[in-house]
């Protein structure tokens, strides 16, 4: 099976529990109702990338979906969670490409974002033999990926949220859902 659509969506859920705070950051996400296996990061040749609402209104209850998901959870009052997904998307559609992971602590939406993305355009990047200095800013290396013609698009979707100040769990999740 070769999905030929995906999806992105996001969440966060406070609990408890940590189970049902995961089961109420997948429901923020629009995803709960669904047996999630997770995959790794091959963004599919011709896959088309649509709005979560469209890619719900393809699914049933209970259905088996392929996903790639990040998920970070904390019980520590203020502690900074954080769970994001970058894709890196080549310009030729008969080519596949990278949809990277981070989950952790400490990392705001925006740091978050930039990492994902980074890692994944960097994944194509090489996979595709475009030359780049490694050592230099994300900011530099997306001009030289843009400008080589061969990645045409990079993006990222991040859920990031502070622990509750209670002490409940506090889950985040981000994902790319692949629609059959």
């Amino acid at each position: 099976m070769v999905p030929s659509r995906v999806f992105f969506t996001h969440g966060v859920g406070v609990h408890k529990h940590r189970l049902q705070s995961f089961e109420l950051a997948l429901r923020d996400a629009g995803i709960e109702r669904f047996n999630l296996v997770r995959v790794s990061s091959i963004f599919p040749p011709h896959c088309k990338i649509i709005s979560a609402v469209q890619g719900l209104s393809y699914l049933k209850a209970g259905q088996i979906l392929h996903v790639v998901l990040a998920e970070a959870s904390t019980d520590e009052p203020g502690r900074l969670v954080c769970a994001g997904l970058g894709l890196a998307k080549p310009a030729r559609g008969d080519q596949h490409g990278y949809i990277s992971e981070h989950h952790g602590f400490g990392l705001n939406n925006k740091k978050t974002g930039d990492l994902v993305e980074d890692m994944a355009a960097t994944m194509l990047a090489t996979t595709l033999g475009i030359e780049f200095d490694p050592e230099t800013g994300y900011d530099t290396r997306k001009e030289v990926y843009r400008m080589s013609g061969k990645i045409v698009l990079t993006r990222n979707v991040v859920q990031t949220a502070e622990g509750n100040k209670y002490g409940l769990w506090t889950t985040v999740v981000a994902a790319a859902v692949f629609v059959p």
